[in-house]
């Protein structure tokens, strides 16, 4: 029985060889969303949305990171977005550093792996004054700043994760009606559910990695990470709110990736005044 012993450590090396490779595989995806009741002058418009970087840790995701920054960079779409966990570790702080000064004027919010808020034991806690590097972007802490693009103002509203881990945090009372298009940054996607029907266009979230670890089973994708959970990654509609819930590009407790491939995405506004009362299904097509 001794070769069947060798058969299986060779499989389980196999798929650990693809695992560590896969985490470094980075996808590159345009998606179109429709959103109801924004002006004309706003279709078209693109948006970068990145997660999950988990620098500071070893593996792949760095490479992943690193690629989907010079790809944004090189596209230089009109609005760029972050939605938490840019870093594990204190050692991702200079290269997380580098990565933003690429992107300038982007606008960021933070995730529980940034104040090791993680049964994760590889994380470590990042005091306030050493995110000072992030001075070239926009951080918002349960505030809500405006953009002017197209001669329209777009409200962007952000969520602290610890306000939100305690139920403290209500980006709904933030929503300015008047604003031609509303966009709400939270790292968990549940966010969606916490706030009123319609109060925001767009929610942009991340946290879940796709599963991370992905047993693709006959009809059906068993997710190693957060069990149970809902909304792991594309997009979804609630009512009149689109939710785009980002696969992430690092990794978390082990530095692999299994049919979860990290991602960067564009996502292409198209106006829409068609009311929409249903959740519908997530996006499936796979991009680029």
């Amino acid at each position: 029985m001794a070769w069947v012993l060798l058969v299986v450590l060779a499989l389980a090396l196999a798929i650990a060889t693809y695992a560590w490779f896969e985490a470094g595989w980075l996808r590159r995806r345009v998606l179109e969303v429709e959103l109801a009741g924004i002006s004309a002058e706003l279709d078209g418009v693109r948006i970068a949305h990145l997660s999950d970087f988990h620098l500071g840790v070893r593996g792949r995701g760095q490479r992943a990171a690193q690629a989907a920054v010079a790809w944004v960079a090189e596209r230089r779409p009109e609005l760029v977005f972050m939605t938490g966990d840019l870093v594990s570790r204190r050692a991702g702080l200079t290269l997380l550093e580098r990565l933003l000064a690429e992107l300038p004027g982007c606008i960021v919010v933070l995730g529980n792996h940034d104040f090791a808020d993680s049964r994760d034991p590889f994380s470590e806690r990042i005091d306030g004054d050493e995110l000072d590097l992030l001075e070239n972007v926009t951080v918002l802490f349960d505030q809500a700043v405006d953009v002017e693009l197209r001669g329209q103002r777009i409200q962007v509203v952000g969520v602290d994760p610890r306000s939100y881990a305690l139920y403290e945090a209500r980006p709904g009372e933030l929503a300015d009606p008047r604003a031609h298009l509303r966009i709400l940054l939270c790292h968990f996607p549940g966010v969606v559910r916490r706030v009123p029907e319609g109060a925001f266009h767009l929610v942009l979230a991340g946290h879940f990695h796709a599963g991370q670890i992905v047993v693709p089973l006959p009809g059906v994708r068993l997710r190693l990470a957060h069990l149970g959970k809902g909304d792991f990654e594309g997009l979804f509609r609630y009512g009149r709110t689109a939710l785009h819930v980002s696969p992430g590009l690092g990794t978390t407790f082990v530095p692999f990736r299994f049919f979860a491939r990290p991602e960067v995405t564009e996502l292409v506004v198209r106006s829409s005044l068609m009311e929409r009362d249903a959740i519908t299904p997530e996006v499936t097509s796979r991009g680029m």
